[in-house]
């Protein structure tokens, strides 16, 4: 056995891959090994271990590497990668505290161009959503936003943590792959021009999982509650998205998707797309009756892809890059001054984004991957998309849940489809229950999803917008109340 180290102190925090060095047999001060030690290290201790039982004419010993970069060596931490009791204590201690939010939300208002931009972002042209001269037209006075645009707007008011706050939200499970796997909106309010809306964070839930069939190891699912408030603290909407941590026993098994490739298309295969297409149905101003809706309708389908590198830029255009606070050439440094463990070199030696398997089909293929993919909230878009074509411009999307159960790859072509599973009347309010699915080529169920849906009636009249849980009114107005600055 061959003892794992790292380095502890270095003189600049440019990051350099851990086969570069044994590759070069050089070691210099400016130089990291990326191992388990950083969250974002896919070159981990087993990488050393190869490296010089395969190689060991171009490994430098321990003491070599003592002697010539003049850095402290440490044995590496027997924690990192591994889920520990500390780190779920902790977590479960995080529940119900309000996170602190570093960047500003990439739509600070909701100008009439964001919104437009949003809709395009996600291949929406419905004219409520793009057309000032449109939505005054409508039932709800003027354009409003797409449902999803909650994701790219919130001032967040909660003060910066110190002290015991700053160690409570220390980064928790290190070296762990964690992966986001569903979401849940319900939504109060519609989004007008102009508005500024304020945004809370906090943990609202951990399970946890032994032995996941997942990963062989143990998992941890964190679920973040985002309560969306205007300038009176009244309640907008509301998201719950979970992302599970994973102790990556099993999450790195080579040829979990080696049969894999990309998919070619003929010209008649994308024809029969097209056909999909052409026949997608905007309802719109016709509004569709509650009594005119019977259980096993089906909800026109609604065709997203093939998925080129288009999408994934217009995206970006729509949603901003990250909440992570990433941006081009110069701002681009300042962050990774800020925040060096978020880049690792490409084979070039650049520093780039962890991000980048979104569009680096490359950096995709080294993690075992057949190609980049894209984000889990495109396809959460794709299926809020079909869902708002069908309820027409009258209806309110009031529940929205989705899993992210595959990836979707560069190239895969994704029908959303849905069908009425559900009729009731739920108080003053007429509802359908929509089930979702997200259908790509290879006839997997990528994002299967629900919405309940309040539509018009004939006998009950024009849609009652629906309230707020007593909670989340109370929240709300603590938000609001929080945040103001008193002499």
């Amino acid at each position: 056995m061959y003892t794992t180290y790292c380095i502890k102190k270095i003189k600049n925090s440019v990051f350099l891959p851990i086969r570069e060095i044994f590759r070069t047999g050089v070691v210099d001060t400016n130089w990291l090994i990326v191992d388990k030690t950083s969250v974002f290290g896919e070159l981990a201790i087993q990488t050393w271990r190869d490296a010089i039982l395969h190689s060991p004419r171009q490994c430098l010993t321990t003491a070599r590497l003592r002697q010539q970069s003049g850095v402290e060596m440490v044995e590496a931490d027997k924690s990192v990668g591994r889920i520990t009791d500390a780190d779920i204590d902790r977590a479960r201690r995080q529940i119900g505290v309000p996170k602190f939010a570093y960047n500003k939300p990439y739509n600070e208002f909701a100008s009439p161009d964001g919104l437009r931009h949003f809709a395009f972002a996600c291949g929406d042209d419905n004219p409520l959503y793009n057309d000032r001269e449109y939505g005054r037209t409508t039932r709800w006075g003027d354009q409003i936003a797409f449902p999803l645009f909650l994701h790219s707007t919130g001032t967040n008011l909660t003060p910066k943590p110190d002290g015991e706050l700053k160690k409570l939200f220390k980064g928790l499970f290190n070296g762990v792959g964690k992966y986001y796997t569903g979401v849940d909106w319900t939504f109060w309010r519609p989004i007008f021009p102009d508005q500024k809306l304020f945004v809370q964070r906090a943990t609202s839930d951990i399970q946890i999982k032994e032995n996941s069939s997942f990963s062989g190891g143990r998992t941890v699912t964190e679920t973040y509650r985002d309560l969306y408030a205007d300038a009176a603290g009244l309640p907008i909407g509301r998201r719950e998205e979970h992302y599970m941590s994973a102790e990556r026993g099993g999450t790195k098994k080579k040829g979990k998707y080696a049969n894999i490739e990309r998919q070619a298309y003929s010209a008649e295969d994308i024809a029969e797309i097209d056909k999909v297409y052409a026949a997608e149905v905007l309802r719109g101003s016709e509004p569709r009756y509650w009594e005119d809706v019977e259980l096993g309708d089906e909800v026109t389908p609604v065709a997203k892809g093939p998925l080129t590198m288009v999408d994934i830029i217009s995206y970006h255009m729509g949603l901003g890059l990250s909440s992570s606070g990433i941006g081009p050439l110069g701002l681009n440094y300042k962050q990774r001054m800020k925040m060096p463990g978020f880049y690792v070199p490409d084979k070039h030696g650049v520093p780039d984004v962890v991000q980048r398997v979104h569009w680096d089909h490359e950096r995709a293929k080294e993690l075992g991957l057949p190609s980049s993919y894209d984000y889990g909230q495109m396809r959460t878009s794709w299926l809020i998309h079909l869902i708002t074509k069908w309820m027409g411009d009258d209806a309110w999307l009031w529940k929205f849940s989705c899993q992210s159960r595959a990836f979707n790859f560069m190239g895969d072509t994704t029908i959303c489809s849905g069908k009425v599973v559900g009729k009731r009347e739920e108080g003053i309010h007429r509802v359908v229950d929509l089930e979702l699915a997200s259908t790509n080529q290879r006839g997997q169920d990528t994002a299967p999803g629900t919405a309940t849906i309040i539509l018009p009636s004939r006998d009950a009249g024009p849609v009652k917008l629906p309230a707020p849980e007593i909670g989340m009114i109370q929240l709300g107005a603590k938000i609001i109340q929080g945040g103001a600055v008193r002499e």
